[in-house]
């Protein structure tokens, strides 16, 4: 239990500097190293899980980001306001259809995932994901 805390004091402090880090050159590699070591620590992947988790981890999480990124970019778009109801209407679909996407993302990746590692060590990376995205919001809301 003890290592366990002090793994996630490291990965606190690790998130801290990360987040500060996020307005500097190479801020984005600083918060993805305090991610991959949060996970690391939280999961306790075997030396054979690890190469095979990170491969796969590593793809979902790129397609994952161009989803979300996609996601942001259909709610957040600007000239939204001078679109005709057919256009919003298409937009809506686009943004429902690229959720799906997300959603269809996970199930697939689950499969990919579970070969690799335990049902248990899945579940705990959702949480872990949670924990380090709510650690980081809290950090940037703290520096504002």
């Amino acid at each position: 239990m003890r290592h366990v805390w002090i793994g996630f004091l490291l990965m606190l402090t690790l998130t801290t500097h990360a987040a500060n880090a996020q307005g500097e050159p190479g801020g984005r590699q600083k918060i993805e190293a305090a991610k991959i070591g949060l996970i690391t620590n939280r999961l306790n992947l075997t030396t054979d899980q690890a190469p095979q988790f990170w491969a796969v981890y590593n793809e979902y999480n790129a397609r994952k980001q161009d989803l979300n990124r996609r996601v942001r970019q259909l709610t957040n778009e600007p000239s939204r306001t001078n679109l005709s109801d057919d256009q919003l209407r298409n937009g809506l679909r686009e943004l429902n259809a690229t959720k799906q996407k997300l959603a269809d993302l996970d199930q697939e990746y689950m499969d990919r995932f579970l070969k690799v590692i335990t049902p248990a060590q899945l579940a705990e990376l959702n949480k872990t994901e949670q924990v380090f995205n709510k650690m980081l919001i809290n950090q940037l809301n703290r520096q504002n």
